[in-house]
């Protein structure tokens, strides 16, 4: 069976509270992306992963993809299989890529195997495994709260609009990004900021890692100024970086300032 996994965006981030676990409690709505990696899974006598495509830092063994797999099949009596991922989406990017990976894994299980598990059951498994993997369960927009995997709908709809991802082959990690916030209650609800039209989110809708981010690295904020030179309605960092993408109502030609970064396209 064959799958493919896509990322995602933040439209806003705001940084509540940092909370008794470690984590640190936001507000931000996911909206997937088409951007995405090739994940498959084939019977076989023995489990195995491999992986191709971009390389994946850290042992094979705790890739989230086998994470993924052990999780279920500590409760359920799994057949082996050899898992293959193709990695495209870049790491360290602020978009979910590895989340992602490891929550198409529990769907493609429960599929392939006929679990039987719901909704609410996968997305339970996928909380074990990291902060943004249970919102590709259901993998659409999604108003996020919490450590980022509580959920409320929301109406948001940007069918119809162009979006540019751009990587500037800059990863940076969950925990540095952390470690520059500071943490505040809002005067005013994102949820609500969010019901706007989108040519005004420039003024109110904005992720906190930027304020970190940007003076320490200049390149991500020249990159955003950029994409609203070049006809952006809404711009921003996605996640905690360093991908900055840009919203556009048609198709952008690629600034040349871009070409040597990595790039990706597409409809919402």
């Amino acid at each position: 069976m064959l799958v493919f996994s896509n990322c995602k965006i933040n439209l806003g981030l705001r940084i509540t509270e940092k909370r008794s676990d470690g984590f640190h409690n936001l507000q931000s709505c996911f909206y997937p992306v088409g951007w995405g990696d090739i994940l498959e899974a084939i019977p076989s006598k023995t489990f195995a992963f491999s992986s191709s495509g971009l390389s994946i830092p850290g042992e094979l063994r705790t890739n989230l993809c086998v994470r993924a797999y052990d999780l279920l099949k500590a409760d359920f009596d799994l057949p082996p299989v050899q898992l293959h991922l193709h990695k495209l989406v870049p790491i360290g990017a602020g978009l979910g890529g590895g989340s992602a990976d490891a929550a198409f894994t529990l769907r493609l299980l429960n599929d392939q195997f006929k679990l039987g598990l719901s909704i609410a059951q996968l997305e339970e498994y996928a909380r074990l495994l990291g902060s943004d993997c249970a919102f590709f369960i259901q993998n659409r927009p999604l108003y996020c709260l919490e450590k980022g995997d509580v959920f409320q709908d929301i109406t948001i709809d940007l069918s119809g609009y162009h979006i540019l991802l751009v990587y500037p082959n800059l990863a940076i990690s969950t925990a540095e990004a952390y470690a520059g916030v500071r943490p505040q209650q809002p005067e005013t609800s994102l949820f609500n900021q969010l019901q706007a039209p989108i040519d005004a989110w420039c003024e109110t809708i904005h992720n906190d890692f930027e304020d970190s981010l940007f003076p320490q690295y200049p390149v991500l904020a020249q990159i955003k100024e950029q994409l609203y030179e070049a006809g952006a309605v809404y711009a921003s960092m996605s996640g905690s970086g360093s991908t900055i993408y840009g919203i556009f109502q048609a198709p952008v030609v690629l600034p040349n300032q871009f070409l040597n970064y990595s790039v990706w396209q597409g409809k919402l």
